[in-house]
């Protein structure tokens, strides 16, 4: 059976939304801790550096246990939507760090929230481009869904490149702290819409394993 318009349409709108929070987080993490709330730069260098490490047992262990999940809404979508919320819900949190915490308290603080960034992301980022080959048989589809994902995802990058600063700006009204954390929860609420959106408008149609 072939891909509707209106399933490429969800697909594509969720890499969007995805993207989105990645780049945000990429972009913003280290802007949003040392030059708006004073961390030290080398505490920020080993956070991520502790980040990217855990990564690298986090990713094959989410593979497996999307590979033995068995639901009646699929293996995919569950893990998909579990980790979309979660996501949305660290990185709202890690952009909107306390105001009364300083010094070792903010270090922890954002040490804390950036690790789980990151083990939620994989959690909804694994089962996203892995769940492609259960949409449909058709190898050709298969690919064009593929491109057209990196190319969506890209757009949401783009749009996180070009309208950050001025949405934190006006919705700060010039209180960066602030912008950054409004902002974060408008972009957070629109990830889960989206996501909501794929969830909703793709069936799994086959069932396909996972490399894990």
């Amino acid at each position: 059976m072939s891909l509707s318009g209106k399933e490429k349409f969800s697909y594509g709108l969720g890499a969007v939304g995805k993207d989105m929070v990645y780049m945000l987080s990429a972009s913003y993490i280290l802007y949003y801790y040392q030059d708006i709330l004073g961390v030290n730069a080398v505490a920020m260098g080993i956070i991520l550096l502790v980040a990217r490490v855990f990564d690298a047992f986090n990713d094959p262990f989410m593979g497996v246990i999307v590979a033995k999940t068995r639901t009646r809404w699929g293996k995919f979508r569950p893990w998909l939507m579990i980790g979309t919320v979660t996501n949305a819900v660290v990185l709202f949190l890690m952009f909107s760090a306390p105001p009364a915490l300083d010094g070792s308290g903010l270090v922890a603080y954002a040490a804390v929230t950036y690790i789980l960034w990151g083990v939620t992301y994989t959690m909804m980022d694994i089962p996203f481009w892995s769940m492609i080959p259960a949409f449909t048989h058709s190898g050709k589809e298969r690919e064009g869904l593929s491109t057209l994902g990196r190319s969506c995802a890209g757009v949401g990058s783009a749009i996180i490149t070009v309208i950050t600063m001025l949405c934190v700006n006006a919705l700060g009204g010039g209180e960066e702290r602030v912008g950054f954390s409004r902002f974060t929860l408008i972009i957070a609420v629109l990830f889960v819409i989206f996501i909501a959106i794929t969830c909703i408008n793709i069936k799994e149609k086959s069932t396909v394993d996972v490399d894990a």
